[in-house]
């Protein structure tokens, strides 16, 4: 559940909180419209799979082993960027697109890395079970980053929500380091 939960959260952030975000920049339609193409990597993520299949992270692999270690690394990376957009939510359009791309590209190698853990850990007559729980905290981490998000920022700045969520992700850095 609270892998699937860090799964799902940067997923809203980039493709539907983030153009919200730029609609209050007073950002085109066209632009924000582009924005949609954020979600690329999820879409071929089957790419570099079989790389992340096959590479040990030196230091990583050695204390958490070959899934965890991507999953951790990626969700790092993830809390880097997303408090990244908070760094930089008055820059310019190309700085934010770059800062999704990065986030679309980590958050769909950590679903990957997640999804071979899970298949990897539960035994097969638990997969059903395993995945609906998996999903179940996907659907939740998106109604946080978007939902809960765009109240956020009814209330406070865009940066602090972005700091806000950078925080959340380290639910499944904990849930990681337990796993």
């Amino acid at each position: 559940f609270l892998l699937g939960f860090s799964s799902g959260l940067p997923l809203a952030l980039i493709l539907s909180t983030l153009k919200v975000f730029l609609v209050d920049l007073n950002f085109d339609i066209k632009t924000i419209g582009l924005f949609s193409l954020i979600a690329l990597p999820y879409g071929l993520k089957f790419l570099w799979a079989p790389i992340v299949d096959s590479i040990a992270l030196p230091v990583l692999t050695k204390a958490l082993g070959r899934r965890r270690s991507w999953i951790i690394l990626n969700q790092f990376l993830l809390i880097i960027c997303i408090a990244a957009l908070g760094i930089f939510s008055a820059a310019d359009v190309f700085t934010i697109s770059i800062i999704a791309m990065l986030i679309a590209i980590f958050s769909a190698t950590q679903d990957m890395a997640i999804d071979a853990y899970r298949i990897e850990k539960i035994k097969p007559e638990d997969q059903g079970i395993a995945a609906s729980f998996y999903v179940y905290g996907y659907r939740i981490g998106m109604l946080i980053s978007g939902a809960f998000a765009l109240i956020l920022s009814a209330k406070i700045s865009w940066d602090k929500v972005y700091y806000i969520l950078s925080a959340v992700m380290l639910i499944g850095v904990i849930t990681t380091l337990f796993a």
